[in-house]
């Protein structure tokens, strides 16, 4: 097997995988896929943690239950606010139901007069990870530049099993996540 180590490589090759896996689940299927939370993430569900998590795009994993359910448990919610590719992301205050605007890259996201604030919990999309829970994200960095300044987050990506990489291209300055949940699994190091 060829293994694929620069970047844009493996962004290519997963997110084909990605998308043929998700289109080939039935209905009931992606459905009930990230429909509640499993127990190693309702440990840190805990009332008053601000829980940031994202609209789905595509084929990612959608996380809207799991945020839906954790804003119910007494956690506030958090979307990520992107403005250009070269940006800070920041995360903004945001409850089920509430309204977004479209931003760049296709995200959905609060309005810029949300309240700012700093999450306990990220649930991060990706393209690909490894063992090493490293994550290969959509390529313009915002997820490791906030998770690089938020050292006492607990960093969580979201997954399909088909996006587990023998192995990911990673720079010095790419952030590794404290765990990945997929549809079969619970991972961490």
């Amino acid at each position: 097997m060829q293994l694929n180590f620069d970047k844009q490589s493996q962004r290519s090759e997963f997110r084909q995988k990605r998308d043929q896996f998700v289109g080939a689940l039935s209905p009931q299927d992606r459905a009930l896929a990230f429909s509640k939370i499993p127990s190693p993430l309702a440990q840190y569900l805990l009332p008053g943690k601000i829980v940031a998590g994202y609209i789905a795009i595509g084929s990612e994993v959608d996380p809207a239950a799991l945020l839906e359910q954790a804003h119910k448990m007494g956690c506030d919610i958090a979307l990520p606010h992107v403005t250009s590719k070269t940006a800070p992301m920041r995360f903004l205050r945001w409850a089920p139901g509430d309204i977004l605007v479209p931003g760049p890259f296709g995200l959905q996201q609060p309005a810029e007069n949300a309240h700012l604030c700093t999450p306990d919990i990220v649930l991060a999309p990706l393209v690909a990870f490894d063992d090493r829970l490293m994550r290969l994200g959509q390529g313009a960095g915002h997820y490791d530049r906030a998770l690089s300044l938020l050292d006492q987050a607990v960093a969580i990506g979201l997954a399909w099993s088909v996006q587990h990489a023998p192995a990911v291209a990673s720079d010095i300055w790419d952030m590794p996540l404290d765990a990945i949940l997929t549809e079969k699994s619970w991972m961490t190091l």
